[in-house]
Parts: C-alpha cells; sequence; structure tokens
C-alpha cells in the first residue's frame, strides 16, 4: 500500500443557515488517508458523517478548510469520486447492464470504443457477481442484487476514491455478509481507496484499516481514530474467537456507548398523574 496523502480533509468546518443564525454541524476535522485504504466512519446519527462524506464527493463546499485529492482541492463532483449510497439510485427503466453502461459512457465515451465500453461494462457486471443477470431491470432484482449493480456503476468509473454511505444497511444480515465479503475481494483486487460510513460496529471492524470516529454533534469533529490491525484476507467466523478483533470492537462500543453516550430523554407526562420523568434511554444495538 502506498503511504503518501492521497486524501486529506484539512481544518474542515461546515456551518448551516438556521433561523436566527447558524448551526455548526463540524468543527474542525483534519484526517489523511492513504491510497488503498479503507476507512469506516462511525458515531450517532447527527454526527456529520454524512456531511463529511459529501464534502469529500464535492456534493458540499466546507464553510473553512476543505479537501485534497492527490494535492488538488475538491470543488464539485467528479468521477474520481464514486458514491455508492444506501438507495441503489438506479434508473427503474434500464437494465442492469444500461445502468452501468450509462456512467461508463459519461467517462469513457471518448477514450474507449464501443466495444470496449461494451467489454468494459460487462467485466464490471462480473465483478459483483451479476453478470447473470445484466439484461435485468431493477424491480427484477432482489435488493443486494440492486445494490451489487450500484457497486458495479461505481467501479465502472475507475474511482480513485470509493465514497460509500451505509451501503448494506437496508438489505438482510446474510445479505450484507454476502456484500461486505465481495467488497473486500474487490478492494483487495483493486486496491481502492475506501471510506465507508456505517452504524455497525461488527461491519467496521471486519472491513477497515482504521475506524474513525465521530462526537456527538453540533460541532461534531473525530473523537478517536482506531486502527484495524487484522491481517488479511479476513474472515468472519475466524474472527469471532479472535482477542485482536474483539478488543477493535470493545474500543468502538466502548466510544460510543459510554464517551459518546447518546441519552433520550422522553418528555416528562403530565395527565394521569404519572409526574415522573421517563428515565433516559440508550439503545444498546450496535446498528443504532
Amino acid at each position: 500500500m502506498s503511504k503518501h496523502n492521497h486524501l486529506e480533509l484539512s481544518s474542515v468546518s461546515m456551518s448551516f443557515p438556521v433561523k436566527g443564525g447558524e448551526f455548526l454541524a463540524l468543527d474542525n476535522v483534519n484526517l489523511k488517508i492513504a491510497e488503498g485504504e479503507f476507512v469506516s466512519l462511525i458515531g450517532h446519527s447527527g454526527c456529520g458523517k454524512s456531511t463529511v462524506l459529501n464534502i469529500v464527493a464535492g456534493l458540499l463546499e466546507a464553510s473553512r478548510g476543505g479537501c485534497l485529492l492527490d494535492g488538488k482541492e475538491v470543488r464539485e463532483p467528479g468521477p474520481e469520486r464514486a458514491v455508492v449510497f444506501q438507495n441503489h439510485s438506479l434508473m427503474p427503466w434500464l437494465s442492469a447492464y444500461e445502468n452501468v453502461e450509462l456512467a461508463v459512457r459519461q467517462v469513457f465515451r471518448k477514450s474507449m470504443t464501443r466495444q470496449q465500453r461494451r467489454e468494459w461494462v460487462h467485466h464490471n457486471l462480473e465483478l459483483v457477481h451479476m453478470g447473470h443477470a445484466a439484461e435485468k431491470r431493477p424491480d427484477e432484482l432482489s435488493g443486494g442484487m440492486r445494490q451489487r449493480v450500484g457497486i458495479a456503476r461505481a467501479l465502472a468509473m475507475q474511482p480513485k476514491v470509493l465514497l460509500m454511505d451505509e451501503p448494506f444497511g437496508a438489505l438482510d444480515a446474510l445479505t450484507r455478509a454476502h456484500l461486505q465479503d465481495s467488497l473486500m475481494e474487490i478492494q483487495r483486487d483493486l486496491n481502492s481507496t475506501v471510506i465507508m460510513i456505517t452504524h455497525d460496529v461488527d461491519e467496521a471492524v471486519l472491513l477497515s484499516d482504521r475506524i474513525v470516529m465521530m462526537t456527538n454533534g453540533p460541532a461534531a469533529t473525530i473523537g478517536e481514530v482506531l486502527p484495524v490491525n487484522l491481517p488479511r484476507p479476513r474472515d468472519r467466523v475466524a474472527l469471532a474467537d479472535c482477542p485482536d478483533y474483539n478488543q477493535c470492537r470493545h474500543a468502538v462500543l466502548s466510544f460510543l456507548y459510554e464517551k459518546q453516550k447518546k441519552v433520550e430523554t422522553l418528555p416528562r407526562k403530565q395527565s394521569s398523574g404519572e409526574g415522573q420523568e421517563t428515565s433516559p434511554s440508550l439503545r444498546k444495538t450496535a446498528n443504532g
């Protein structure tokens, strides 16, 4: 893995106008990511994870500071930064092949012949094990298959950075596990730089080289960065009994549910003689 600073977030702050002033969502976020590194962003809802991802994608411009990719400032979206959303966002009237072809034609219409583009589309569908369903429309595919096509479309742009916003969050556990395994294979083979938002602690530890833990908003920032020094390739069954895996998992859970405890206090009930305030509730699962 090359260790030069491939992607850098420098003193990034993000404010949004609200009635009567400004809301400071992010405050002084600094992060350097090496080429080929897999980095997960994790934190409670409202901690600015998606804002960070959107700044890297060029969909938002930071109020202060900025993002550099290979020394060039990111100011707008570009094919070198492909985004995979939780919702696959495929065109419903196009086949799987045509959805990927749309992206390929936009990026490579001048540098590839029509035949080369056709072969490249099929190659990327095969990468995600979807070659057999190339002619099917999204409504003929399962949720996991649609997400595979979305990943194929992103990879087909040959991005320098793959940005993933909870890409497996809407899927059942088994489908999610299969896609996590596929993503690990693809990242190993292509040496892609990946930034992924997740709420799932096990997913973050399984996939990542580093886990970036965000503090609660407002004025969210990076609280801790955890290196995940587990050998690759990684096998989820073998890791279940691995002390290092469980140590990483415990460190993230400790940050989320002790250091950054998100307490939700229910409003005091005034009727039926119930004057006591309900005790604070804390979601105990890692998938919150």
